[in-house]
């Protein structure tokens, strides 16, 4: 459906204080007040715009136009969105915590176009929440494209002196961790029991019961025997002891299964006797379905471990109840031999801008087939042709070195060979992409600790990927910015 953007005129805002004194404020200010002008002159928030009204439009469903009025607030709410997401992504706040520092701070008041001359009406977290899903993560992906795009073909739109270079970029690979603990097989059975025993206690709470303990009892029992299981640990006979207390807690975990089962058949048949409506009720029974379906695929593996003292496959490892996509990545770094999340493809320009990106939810190909793939999505993407591509040992191969030869890109990934590998290094050209690959990983560092967040606190896959995107999207124009800042102090000392 096609979608026709109403004019709507922006409310008067009042200027901004003048702070004096910080100079860290100072430059905060300068980055949001150098987007606020990229997102006008770069057409990216018109087409933001756009993409968000043809899929509210296409959910009104045919005949059913919604006025003029509620399209304007709803293209009110998408710029807020786009605004709101960048700097909660920028200043890394939570949902709650921004909306907090929004309320306090003027400057983001104004960047998100919340401030008025009357009042200052806030989003609250919900809202904020979801802001981030206003659009799926293809349409923000393309939004990255077109601005990459836009800067080399058009740099002046971006205020840019010289065009971006997207025509050589660098893989690498990392892994982006999840947001749970450490899995210990035992601690597994601790989250069933306090997931199950809460589902039961909102049961029981709206009248249903059947004869049992209170919940808080069952609780109790587990982490005793969990605080039991890891004091076992360095003594003597410590295996003869946790084997002993795993069997207390596979006992007690059979028993709460049991008595999770009963209510929740309870609720399924009785559910009009509570004050829940249908769809609150079928919530708490797919929160107690998520655990009693992995529940005896869990104590097949614990009793594997800790009885048997047999392995467990990678892939057939449960490591979270609640984050089935986890895998174990298998870094052979130090501090980090072992890493429990997603694999993340990263591909950087020689600017320093994310031109392509991947995260797997399965586990992820080796590195040497992931560099065709990237390759030819990137130059799809940006409409460009490579002309240089960099990356460590691990993406070489003989099959990629073929590849590369015949679409004429420059190979400058690290071969595996040593004696290719020195014959290699009398390249001037070669050795100069290998020192820029190593920056890579800096900026590696810097998205995740200052973009995504390590862990990245989002629940499910899905909403994982996404917040990869907007953290893409916000670190672009954090660098574009940058690279604006620099090419006009250039020109002002010349």
């Amino acid at each position: 459906m096609a979608a026709t953007i109403i004019p709507f005129e922006l409310p008067l805002q009042p200027a901004l204080p003048t702070i004096e004194g910080n100079v860290d404020y100072r430059l905060l200010r300068d980055q949001f007040q150098c987007w606020d002008q990229l997102l006008l002159h770069s057409g990216m928030e018109t087409q933001f715009l756009t993409s968000s009204l043809q899929d509210w439009l296409a959910g009104a469903g045919p005949g059913r136009a919604p006025s003029a009025k509620a399209q304007r607030r709803f293209q009110e709410h998408s710029r807020r969105a786009l605004r709101c997401n960048m700097a909660r992504t920028l200043l890394r706040e939570d949902f709650r915590g921004f909306a907090a520092r929004v309320a306090d701070s003027p400057l983001l008041q104004h960047f998100c176009g919340l401030s008025r001359l009357d009042k200052v009406q806030v989003p609250s977290k919900s809202t904020l929440q979801r802001y981030e899903q206003w659009i799926p993560e293809p349409k923000v992906r393309e939004l990255i494209h077109q601005l990459l795009r836009r800067g080399q073909e058009q740099p002046q739109l971006l205020q840019l002196e010289q065009p971006l270079d997207l025509e050589s970029y660098f893989l690498d690979t990392t892994c982006l961790k999840a947001y749970i603990h450490f899995p210990v097989d035992w601690v597994l059975f601790r989250d069933a029991t306090r997931t199950l025993m809460k589902a039961v206690r909102l049961i029981r709470d709206q009248g249903l019961k059947h004869r049992m303990e209170e919940p808080e009892v069952f609780l109790s029992r587990m982490n005793g025997l969990c605080m039991e299981m890891s004091r076992a640990h360095g003594q003597s006979d410590s295996q003869r002891r946790r084997k002993r207390t795993f069997r207390k807690i596979d006992t007690l975990a059979r028993v709460v299964r049991d008595h999770a089962q009963r209510y929740r058949q309870i609720l399924d048949e009785q559910w009009q006797k509570t004050d829940w409506t249908r769809k609150q009720a079928e919530q708490v029974l797919r929160r107690m379905d998520q655990v009693l379906e992995q529940l005896p695929a869990a104590r097949r593996q614990a009793r594997q471990r800790i009885l048997k003292e047999e392995p467990v496959k990678n892939q057939d490892k449960i490591l979270s109840l609640y984050e089935p996509e986890v895998r174990v990545i298998v870094r052979h770094k130090a501090g980090a031999e072992v890493e429990f999340g997603n694999t993340l493809l990263l591909g950087e320009s020689l600017d320093g801008l994310i031109v392509d990106w991947e995260l797997f939810a399965q586990s992820a190909p080796a590195d040497s087939r992931l560099l065709v793939r990237s390759l030819e999505r990137t130059q799809a993407n940006l409409a460009v042709e490579m002309d240089l591509l960099g990356a460590d040992r691990g993406f070489d191969s003989q099959s990629n070195q073929d590849k590369l030869s015949k679409l004429q890109v420059y190979n400058a990934v690290c071969p595996r060979k040593p004696a290719q590998l020195k014959k290699r290094k009398r390249s001037w050209k070669f050795k100069a992409a290998q020192r820029r690959r190593a920056q890579t990983e800096g900026r590696i560092g810097i998205l995740k600790e200052n973009f995504f967040g390590s862990p990245l606190r989002r629940k499910g896959f899905a909403h994982r990927n996404l917040a990869v995107t907007w953290g893409v999207l916000t670190h672009n124009l954090w660098v574009i910015a940058r690279l604006i800042q620099a090419q006009a102090k250039e020109k002002k000392a010349a």
